[in-house]
């Protein structure tokens, strides 16, 4: 039996993307780019990313292509087809909107709610796949922790009849 792969709500991307922010500089045009600044955050179905700035791209379809973002820290969240909760944090975080990677780049950390977690310089996570690949810098290595998977609890043993008093 091959093991369950998690994979982000297969509709996110399929609904529109709403935003907040301070101020905004903001295009509805074919090729554009789009300007979010101060306290952004972004959603679309169970994706949330924030950050300090946000650059929306859109491509010559208008379709949002791309979002970069950059803050303290630049951070992404989904949920998976099994609500399991992926979490990403960067200095600066390239968003691939049409084909669901996310590149996290500058102090990374993506942690895979009960699969584990990784840090790296540059870490890229596959929305689809969930596939993680990472680049070191620093101390020259990439970081991850692998959980076990949990397993189901033992029946607890039954307690053994008291004698009857007077006997």
């Amino acid at each position: 039996m091959l093991p369950a792969i998690a994979f982000a709500k297969k509709d996110d991307r399929t609904k529109p993307m709403d935003f907040t922010s301070k101020t905004t500089n903001a295009y509805n045009a074919p090729n554009t780019i789009t300007t979010l600044s101060g306290n952004v955050k972004l959603t679309q179905g169970t994706l949330l990313i924030t950050g300090g700035e946000a650059k929306v791209h859109l491509d010559a379809d208008t379709q949002i292509a791309r979002v970069v973002v950059t803050g303290n820290p630049a951070h992404i969240q989904q949920l998976d087809e099994n609500n399991n909760l992926m979490q990403g944090d960067a200095a600066t975080l390239d968003y691939d909107n049409i084909n669901g990677i996310a590149v996290l780049t500058g102090n990374a950390k993506v942690v895979q709610q009960g699969r584990g977690e990784f840090h790296g310089d540059k870490l890229t996570y596959n929305t689809d796949t969930s596939l993680i690949t990472g680049e070191a810098g620093g101390d020259g290595l990439v970081h991850g922790t692998f959980l076990p998977k949990p397993k189901p609890a033992a029946a607890a043993p039954k307690p053994a009849a008291a004698p009857a008093e007077g006997k």
